[in-house]
């Protein structure tokens, strides 16, 4: 049986964990209305960039137009096995963070400093030098060679 002291806090833990509120509130370099980034972009490279989806592991694509700006750096991409690109490091002036409640877990959200597209999420398990795996969105990515 549900009383009020349930019922009030699943509401608040379904709430916490469905709005989307703008999260990193700030000013950057290129900034669109959403309905030209819905023009710029894929309708998956919206949800993900814009709307701070994630896309399926294993299935990313890895083409489209973003705001071109270098994040990360081939040598220190590695396989982590989660079927997303991770890295250990990043340029560091060209990514920010924020925080990400989903549902009641604190997450760290990496973002591009340029346009504030979501790239993925940063966790204290990877490999050294760092500890951290920067579990990026492929289709937030192009891969060049430099």
């Amino acid at each position: 049986m549900i009383n009020r002291r349930r019922f009030l806090i699943s509401s608040f833990v379904f709430t916490i964990g469905t709005i989307n509120p703008m999260k990193c509130l700030a000013a950057f370099e290129i900034a669109y209305s959403e309905r030209t980034w819905r023009k710029l972009l894929t309708p998956a490279q919206f949800a993900i960039l814009r709307k701070w989806k994630t896309e399926r592991p294993f299935f990313n694509s890895l083409y489209g137009k973003k705001s071109d700006l270098l994040l990360y750096e081939s040598k220190t991409k590695y396989d982590s096995g989660t079927g997303w690109p991770s890295f250990w490091a990043l340029i560091t002036v060209n990514v920010n963070y924020c925080n990400d409640w989903y549902f009641v877990k604190l997450l760290t959200e990496a973002h591009c400093n340029r346009c504030g597209g979501h790239l993925g999420h940063v966790f204290d398990d990877g490999p050294k030098p760092t500890g951290k795996r920067h579990c990026i969105n492929g289709l937030a990515l192009i891969f060049r060679e430099s």
